[in-house]
């Protein structure tokens, strides 16, 4: 099993990731602590968080929310983060999990802000008996999740502004996007289907995930959602169903992990038959970028809206 890097793509947690609650609302209220120090209440997924209002020694464990730090300004606030934090490059990479968190090496950095997407081996509790604030920020579930947890991060650090333009920004791109798509012209556009391969054990997503919300945007019907039983949204599709199935596109989130490409689909028995792969409407997905609800997102629905503008 490789590493996770989706909302849920490796089985063994997207029912975590499905039944997440959202972070906080995004509103925050600024205090003086006792000794007379600035501090700001966020309201994050584990209740109301006390944090310094402006932290210098943040860390992160969750690959999205190091990008979303990064794209804020608050980069250089972060001490550390866990080492499936690749983007941006110079993110400060440790040994720290977040899938394994260690609370110890965790409290080694001294840090006075931590930011996670999961509660995993108790690790927001230990923190809390030492005093360390902690933000619980979960996988988001629908678009208004992403932003708000942008914002949280934002109200949390001091750049409240900047993380509201962020969001900004990234509304009114996406909302651009899905807009050119709705013009193109194509006369099956709105039946069009859709596979979303998460790996090549043919896992996917259903449109109940954040990831099927946002094909769901381009009116795009997705081949996984009938095959869902008990999966949380996250179902195993048999070769055998996909080429029965026959999506009309192709879009494929393994090209880093599992090496998957347009060219490797058309080795697998079958599958040179299958429309997506004959039409080369066959999308090849970064992982990281078409699994993480944070700044990047404007460029997974543009990938989405540019695959649909293609078909005719």
């Amino acid at each position: 099993m490789r590493p996770v890097r989706t909302f849920g793509a490796v089985v063994a947690i997207g029912a975590l990731l499905v039944t997440a609650a959202c972070g906080g609302d995004g509103q925050s209220d600024a205090k003086q602590g006792a000794d007379g120090a600035k501090t700001v209440v966020v309201q994050a997924a584990n209740g109301a968080v006390t944090v310094p209002a402006e932290p210098k020694r943040i860390i992160s464990l969750s690959p999205t929310h190091t990008e979303t730090l990064f794209a804020i300004g608050a980069g250089s606030q972060v001490v550390a983060v866990s080492d499936f934090s690749n983007y941006p490059a110079n993110a400060p990479r440790s040994k720290l999990s977040g899938f394994k968190p260690n609370a110890e090496a965790i409290i080694a950095y001294k840090p006075d802000l931590v930011v996670v997407s999961d509660d995993l081996n108790g690790v927001v509790k230990a923190l809390e008996k030492v005093k360390i604030p902690v933000l619980l920020e979960p996988a988001a579930t629908k678009l208004d999740d992403a932003y708000d947890e942008i914002n949280d991060l934002g109200q949390a650090t001091g750049h409240a502004a900047e993380a509201k333009k962020l969001t900004d920004d990234m509304k009114a791109e996406i909302e651009k996007t899905v807009a050119a798509s709705s013009k193109a012209p194509s006369s099956k556009k709105q039946g069009l289907t859709y596979y979303h391969e998460l790996d090549n054990e043919l896992h996917s997503v259903t449109s109940k995930t954040f990831v099927g919300q946002v094909y769901g945007m381009f009116g795009l019907r997705n081949v996984a959602d009938k095959a869902d039983k008990a999966s949380g949204g996250y179902p195993q599709l048999s070769r055998e169903y996909l080429l029965k199935q026959d999506p009309d596109l192709i879009f494929l989130a393994d090209t880093k992990c599992c090496g998957q490409n347009e060219a490797a689909l058309a080795k697998r028995p079958g599958w040179s038959g299958l429309d997506a792969v004959k039409n080369k409407n066959v999308v090849e997905l970064d992982d990281d970028i078409a699994s993480r609800w944070g700044p990047r997102l404007p460029e997974f629905v543009k990938a989405i809206g540019d695959a649909v503008q293609k078909v005719q």
